[in-house]
């Protein structure tokens, strides 16, 4: 993880990737208005709340490679 990268949250928030301490998907009934994850930031005492998932958010700090997508030419369209 590379020092001061910028995560975006949602919801016009951004934070360092190397403040970001811990992530907590919300759960099914907790998801309202596009909230997906809590997201614990170190010298912030209450949660941020983001509109992407924990994956989405782990991949952009370089933690889990971000997940691929087969490219057209990849796919069979015959079979």
């Amino acid at each position: 993880m590379a020092d001061g990268v910028m995560v975006f949250l949602g919801f016009g928030k951004y934070v360092r990737a190397d403040r970001i301490y811990a992530l907590e998907p919300l759960p099914a009934d907790a998801r309202g208005s596009g909230a997906r994850t809590r997201v614990w930031v170190e010298g912030i005492a209450e949660p941020l709340i983001a509109s992407r998932t924990e994956r989405a958010i782990l991949a952009e700090m370089g933690a889990v490679p971000p997940r691929r997508r087969p490219s057209a030419q990849d796919e069979s369209l015959f079979s």
